[in-house]
């Protein structure tokens, strides 16, 4: 037993001991190298965050082409009525303005190169089928790039309080 934890004791200072016999210099120059993984991963989430506020921003002035060009055309959007399909959205939205909106505690998964998962809570305010309304709602939004720019393939609206 005494063997045992004695053998445990020299490997772990073994592994420690070969913590520290690394140069100061590579550990320092590590610590300096530029991040490109890091700015990568800023850029994606500023366009996507960017084409999301775009969507929006179709949908106040009433734009529905873009908020068009903007969705795949498999997308799959989820809210309190169930799942619908790129068609069924925008019919809906035909009838629908935004007139404010502001986007709070957004967070960011970076998917791949290419795509990424935001998600955020929206406080909103505008009309719906002739009937003014103010909203507050969780959202989350699955962006991917493609050979014809960025679209939404999926995206889920939770209302909240």
């Amino acid at each position: 037993m005494k063997s045992c934890i004695i053998l445990k004791s020299v490997a772990a200072l073994g592994i420690v001991g070969s913590l520290y016999s690394v140069p100061q210099r590579t550990i320092i120059a590590q610590a300096q190298a530029p991040s490109s993984t890091n700015d990568a991963t800023a850029s994606l989430q500023q366009q996507i965050v960017a084409k999301e506020r775009e969507g929006l921003d179709a949908l106040k002035t009433g734009k529905l082409d873009i908020f068009d060009k903007l969705t795949a055309d498999e997308a799959v959007m989820v809210d309190a009525q169930g799942p619908a399909t790129k068609t069924q959205v925008l019919q809906n939205v035909g009838e629908f303005r935004l007139t404010d909106y502001s986007i709070e505690d957004l967070k960011f998964v970076p998917v791949s190169a290419t795509t990424g998962l935001i998600s955020y809570k929206i406080t909103e305010k505008g009309a719906s089928h002739g009937h003014e309304f103010m909203a507050k709602a969780y959202v989350s939004s699955l962006w991917t790039k493609r050979a014809g720019g960025w679209v939404c393939l999926f995206s889920q609206e939770t209302g909240t309080k």
